[in-house]
């Protein structure tokens, strides 16, 4: 996807969430986050857009860190939300597209690289506002969902950070149906590896677990936003679980 695409798809996706936010009220239980109420997810996603922002906007080319969450709530907390999303996604417009400042993945360009992950950052937690609704969750685009299972796969995971190891050598196949992306992870003791297939190719199956279904499914599953049983397993639980029970990013 391209930068633009990422930041209007951002100012969206941010819109839904305190849309949703505000419908489920600042003490409702949000399922996918246990422990977490509506409050906390505001606190925690409006802390991390001004982080982000500060980046984009001051040019700091060293790590910052984040100027911590507010006490706020209520309709005080729904409008700081509401103007620290505005000012991120204004911060990226309005960035020169030589911006140099820090970032802690590879990617083609540091605007490149906040566009794309406050991107996911924003729509994993728009999920998240919304299940306190309890209803259907906005659909995700396969392109958007597909990038987005990259960005955890080859990004996220393949840093030191990453908790899905195993001291046997094991194989997780990720397939997304209704597009031609497919991935093979490998799992050791060292961080997993993800290697994208070429559109069309046939991995065969050199693997000990596959998980398939469609890109929005996927990109919901491996953020642990769906559980297991929304997308078809072929092969070894066991090694879905090393995935599930170690992957969530903090």
């Amino acid at each position: 996807m391209q930068i633009a695409e990422h930041i209007a798809s951002l100012s969206e996706e941010g819109r839904l969430l305190a849309d949703a936010a505000e419908r489920a009220g600042s003490g409702a239980s949000v399922p996918t986050c246990p422990g977490w109420q509506i409050r906390h997810l505001l606190r925690h996603t409006g802390m991390v857009h001004r982080w982000a922002a500060a980046f984009i906007t001051e040019a700091h080319t060293t790590y910052r860190p984040d100027g911590g969450e507010p006490a706020l709530d209520g309709a005080e907390l729904l409008d700081w939300f509401r103007e620290g999303h505005r000012h991120l996604v204004s911060s990226l417009e309005e960035a020169p597209a030589d911006l140099d400042c820090w970032t802690f993945m590879p990617a083609p360009s540091p605007l490149a690289f906040w566009s794309r992950r406050q991107l996911n950052e924003t729509t994993v937690h728009r999920v998240d506002a919304e299940s306190a609704l309890g209803g259907p969750l906005t659909p995700v685009s396969a392109d958007r969902a597909v990038d987005g299972i990259d960005e955890l796969l080859t990004g996220f995971h393949a840093g030191p950070k990453s908790k899905v190891r195993s001291k046997k050598p094991r194989t997780l196949r990720v397939r997304a149906v209704d597009t031609e992306a497919a991935w093979t992870v490998r799992i050791s003791q060292d961080p997993p590896r993800a290697v994208r297939s070429e559109a069309g190719a046939d991995p065969g199956d050199g693997f000990d677990c596959e998980l398939s279904g469609t890109a929005e499914g996927l990109y919901l599953t491996l953020w642990n936003r769906l559980p297991l049983t929304a997308v078809t397993l072929r092969g070894d639980r066991s090694v879905a679980r090393i995935w599930t029970d170690n992957s969530a990013v903090t």
